[in-house]
């Protein structure tokens, strides 16, 4: 392949048997992601809960989330995922993450063109998600369509996300 020749994107629905690689994205993400947002010690705490082999198997078995993982030429490099929630035709987008050194050639709007194409096709018509106030990425999710249906303050142990939901009608 030639250095101008852009590398194969693959996404592919994740197993527990990817546990170990969404782990090793999340290690590679996780921080960079919320280093200027929240404190250092929020950040590890939160990662703590989230981010264990157990907690990604039981998101994946027991609370029905769909990971996805995004490909790019043979290398994992981001994932996304998303769940039904009790109200019908109401999804939700948990996570997307891409590496920090593939941010910017598009994949992050590839993973959500996944999940939303994963949700219309389980007769989905609403996804939601939610984004800490002050995070960039707000301006990406509202690029794609999403837009600010509300505020809300999550507590996770004894520190708090104080996000928008977003909201993109399919």
């Amino acid at each position: 392949m030639s250095a101008s020749a852009p590398a194969s994107v693959r996404i592919q629905s994740a197993t527990p048997a990817d546990v170990p690689t969404i782990l090793e994205l999340a290690e590679a993400t996780w921080e960079p992601t919320y280093r200027f947002i929240i404190s250092r010690e929020q950040i590890e705490y939160m990662y703590r809960v989230i981010y264990t082999a157990a907690s990604l198997e039981r998101q994946m078995t027991e609370q029905s989330h769909t990971f996805l993982l995004v490909y790019v030429g043979g290398q994992a490099s981001g994932y996304a995922s998303f769940s039904a929630q009790s109200e019908a035709g109401l999804y939700k987008l948990h996570k997307i993450y891409v590496l920090p050194s593939h941010q910017g050639q598009g994949l992050g709007q590839q993973l959500v063109g996944a999940v939303e194409q994963a949700v219309r096709a389980a007769g989905g018509r609403t996804l939601d998600l939610n984004v800490n106030r002050h995070n960039p990425a707000l301006a990406f999710y509202e690029h794609l369509g999403f837009h600010r249906h509300r505020e809300e303050d999550v507590a996770i142990g004894p520190y708090w996300m104080n996000d928008y939901v977003l909201r993109k009608e399919l």
